[in-house]
């Protein structure tokens, strides 16, 4: 439990804010791993003494290959204010991902439609504005280093795989993710792709809140975790 418990950024009784390893799936998959829903509840069993059935509400995902904050409920009501917040654009995500060529402009918002690919579980991007769903995104450049360039991107949207496919269509594959164009994978099984920011409304005390995931630990992301914010 120790294990997990140095992932938690926030919690309190009604929600549980996690840094998730790229590793890790947020719900039970034919994989058969352990899910962040199961280690969470396994964690609030243990920790509170709880018997019996443990509520744990996902209010969004990220892929597993994508690192970063991520938020859960621990009560319905919570979710369901979440929910509200998310489908009113009321809540604000923020990413970090490395890209090998630097982006067209400085900072741009990217506009596109997205079709889905159910048995190739991937997004592409299409000109029939009546099957797409709209996607957009903000991106700014934050650093550079010698082969690589760190990208903050803002979500506006909602879309399966958003980010990693707008980027690679203005020729900026994120690293490591060879799905969407990258020349090759991390050693680990993941992208260079990390939730770096979450900021909402608390749903039962309404504070304005904002949680930063530290990066990875690995060299190249502190590289440019240091270089945005020196010590």
């Amino acid at each position: 439990m120790k294990e997990f418990e140095s992932q938690i950024i926030f919690e309190d009784n009604h929600i549980l804010v996690i840094n998730k390893r790229s590793s890790q799936i947020v719900h039970g998959d034919k994989t058969g791993d352990d899910s962040l829903v199961d280690m969470i509840k396994d964690y609030l069993r243990e920790k509170y003494n709880k018997p019996g059935n443990i509520y744990c509400g996902v209010a969004h995902r990220l892929d597993r290959p994508v690192s970063g904050a991520i938020v859960f409920a621990k009560t319905e009501k919570a979710l369901v204010r979440l929910n509200k917040s998310i489908h009113d654009r009321l809540f604000s995500k923020k990413y970090w991902a490395v890209v090998r060529n630097a982006p067209p402009k400085d900072e741009d918002t990217l506009t596109n439609y997205l079709i889905k690919d159910e048995g190739k579980n991937k997004s592409y991007i299409t000109k029939d504005t009546t099957r797409g769903l709209r996607a957009e995104l903000r991106y700014r450049l934050l650093a550079k280093s010698d082969f690589y360039n760190l990208l903050e991107v803002e979500l506006l949207t909602g879309r399966h795989h958003q980010i990693r496919v707008q980027l690679a269509s203005i020729g900026c594959p994120i690293k490591g993710d060879l799905k969407y164009g990258f020349g090759r994978s991390n050693k680990v099984s993941s992208i260079c792709l990390h939730a770096r920011e979450l900021s909402f409304e608390h749903p039962t005390t309404k504070e304005h809140m904002t949680f930063i995931a530290p990066v990875p630990d690995e060299p190249l992301w502190r590289h440019f975790e240091e270089s945005v914010i020196p010590k």
